[in-house]
């Protein structure tokens, strides 16, 4: 595969409004598509924004009115700011293009970063994105003093544990020993190349998500490199580890086009 290059665009007092990126992202897009630049990753931090995928139910959105970015990307709605790391792979994909492999090849970059900072992380069936696991279901808090049978995530369709406390916070995920979200994938392929990407939480105000349905995900939260190790992780020290992990795993992936079944 070609070589990977890297721009930082901005991070802590010179983070960048979303806006802004998404234009530069589809500059390099252009640029990419028409052979003039070469596989590019752009890497920042943004300034507070929520932002929601095609896939974003009105109910998951912001219960306060707090604005939201409506983007081209895949998946739900999220939230980027301070204290997370976002990158935007912008890569030309073999045709006919395959996605899913692409996102898998993101989550191993991740995990191989977080791995190198201590913390063991992985992938969940069904959901993109990296994941810290939970304690086994029998064994983590019963949350107002319910079992989990009587858990109304996961019974009452019109419960919505904005509502409801902070026990059913997004951010108190840890603290329920449920299965946590470290970085969330969204991306989109347009002409073969790729655009959108990843969010890593490194060292974020985590009550940020408690705002929304981050990712749709009623069942489960979001975690951070500092609150899971017990440390403060900065974006600094992050940020060329990922690098490194990123160019090892997308240069030398062997792409190939997706299969197509025929009957």
């Amino acid at each position: 595969m070609a070589e990977l290059g890297f721009v930082r665009l901005g991070f802590g007092a010179e983070s960048v409004e979303y806006t802004r990126a998404w234009e530069e992202q589809r500059r390099v897009h252009a640029a990419r598509f028409a052979d003039e630049v070469e596989d590019t990753c752009l890497l920042l931090e943004h300034l507070p924004v929520y932002t929601a995928g095609r896939r974003t139910d009105p109910s998951e959105r912001p219960l306060d009115g707090t604005p939201v970015v409506d983007v081209d990307r895949g998946g739900k709605i999220t939230w980027h700011g301070p204290g997370q790391l976002v990158g935007y792979p912008i890569m030309k994909l073999p045709r006919p293009v395959d996605v899913v492999a692409h996102v898998r090849r993101l989550e191993e970059a991740l995990i191989r970063t977080a791995a190198e900072f201590g913390l063991e992380t992985t992938r969940v069936e069904g959901r993109s994105g990296v994941w810290v696991l939970g304690d086994p279901v029998e064994e983590r808090p019963k949350i107002g003093g319910l079992s989990l049978e009587l858990d109304p995530r996961l019974h009452d369709e019109e419960f919505d544990p904005r509502l409801n406390g902070p026990e059913y916070a997004p951010s108190n995920a840890g603290q329920r020993r449920e299965d946590r979200k470290l970085a969330a994938i969204g991306i989109r392929v347009a002409k073969g190349v790729t655009m959108h990407g990843f969010a890593i939480n490194v060292n974020p105000d985590s009550t940020w998500f408690d705002r929304i349905i981050p990712c749709g995900i009623r069942d489960a939260g979001v975690t951070s490199l500092s609150y899971e190790l017990g440390r403060e992780i900065t974006i600094a020290e992050v940020l060329p580890v990922a690098e490194r992990h990123l160019k090892d795993v997308l240069e030398h992936a062997e792409l190939r086009p997706r299969e197509i079944e025929t009957a």
